[in-house]
């Protein structure tokens, strides 16, 4: 029963990291849905919620006035969410140039969402954060994707800047990683959200969001896949944001994770016949969410194997976690700083998961944290 155990759990470890993504894009290759574009002028709202931006507003509303998209179709609106620093002041000086400021008491990103969908009348929605630069072109790759009337939900293609520090480049390549699920996900037919720092949807598809749901640019697209509709990315579309650290990084992911949790709660359709995505659902999101209980199932299957193999699959766990532990302190040019950088990134997901159980016994809002960039970036 030990072998049976210790080979499932070591199975499944390896099919939700790498296998599946193979699958994954196998399929993707192979059996594409194409997507009708062409270029469109549809009247659009452009919704910038933020909370205390002061530091990058003036840089994102200039990034959105330089798109190249007729101007008398946007409607520019940002949402300042208690805002106490010059964020507001900032926004007023774009006034002149068809720039809006809805200033609404402190609520949370949900609800400042809600402020600015209900003040805003144009047939498409652009909901955008603060910080991240958008491409001049981005806005028409993203509304051209709307010609086919199959599409609800476009989301934009994030790049991260290149990292100044070893553990910068490290989260920026483990986004790359789950980029590339995504692009191939939205080939086969759908994603599971959209990315949240820009992308695009169909007004009359939007639905109220509660005001302590962690994962908005989930909940909202996952509403128009469950009418029906696909949820793709847009690779032309591009926007730029700065690459964070390991420890910012660890708690955007356990506020992910929680919000999966949220989500699966919302949504339990997600694990039915009605998810017609049930597969790669189980495979890409589920499957996250049970890791550290298959990799700690593998590790007391270990204890009961028999020798040799054992001490030889314990031993490996043991170094596979020792290079993990000892990764801060590798410098960058060691060639074994490739290993222990993937193993500390796989040791951050499994706690991620697990902190992110925190949100049935603590208020949701809690997990939200300031994502800080360091001073070095603009």
């Amino acid at each position: 029963m030990s072998i049976i155990l210790f080979v499932f759990s070591a199975t499944l470890i390896i099919y939700t990291l790498v296998g599946y993504p193979l699958i994954l894009a196998i399929a993707a290759c192979f059996w594409p849905k194409p997507v009708e574009k062409r270029r469109l002028q549809k009247s659009v709202s452009i919704i910038i919620p933020t909370h205390n931006g002061a530091r990058f507003v003036a840089g994102k509303l200039e990034s959105v006035l330089a798109l190249r998209y007729p101007h008398f179709l946007m409607d520019i609106l940002v949402v300042s969410d208690g805002s106490t620093d010059e964020t507001e002041s900032i926004v007023e000086r774009f006034a002149s140039q068809g720039v809006r400021l809805l200033s609404i008491p402190r609520g949370g990103k949900c609800m400042a969402l809600n402020a600015g969908i209900s003040h805003s009348t144009n047939e498409i929605l652009v909901l955008t954060d603060v910080r991240q630069k958008l491409a001049p072109d981005s806005l028409q790759a993203l509304i051209g994707c709307f010609a086919d009337p199959s599409v609800g939900v476009v989301s934009g293609n994030l790049l991260i800047r290149q990292g100044a520090s070893s553990d910068e480049v490290s989260t920026g390549l483990y986004w790359r990683y789950e980029n590339w699920i995504r692009r191939n996900l939205s080939s086969l037919d759908s994603i599971f959200g959209a990315t949240g720092p820009f992308y695009a949807m169909r007004r009359e598809l939007t639905v109220p969001l509660p005001q302590d749901i962690l994962l908005d640019d989930m909940y909202l697209p996952l509403a128009c896949f469950f009418r029906g509709y696909r949820l793709i990315v847009e690779s032309r579309a591009e926007a730029f944001d700065y690459p964070t650290s390991r420890e910012i990084e660890f708690k955007r992911k356990v506020r992910t994770l929680a919000g999966n949790y949220q989500i699966l709660r919302a949504y339990p359709a997600l694990l039915g016949p009605r998810n017609r995505m049930w597969f790669h659902f189980m495979s890409h999101k589920v499957s996250r969410l049970m890791l550290p209980w298959i990799v700690a199932l593998l590790f007391v299957s270990s204890w009961f194997l028999p020798t040799p193999f054992r001490s030889i699959t314990l031993g490996a766990q043991a170094a596979f976690y020792g290079v993990a532990a000892l990764d801060p302190y590798i410098p960058t040019i060691f060639p074994l700083k490739s290993l222990s950088s993937v193993a500390r990134t796989f040791l951050a997901l499994l706690l991620a998961a697990v902190w992110g159980l925190s949100v049935f016994f603590r208020p949701p809002r809690s997990l939200w944290k300031e994502t800080t960039i360091g001073a070095h970036h603009p």
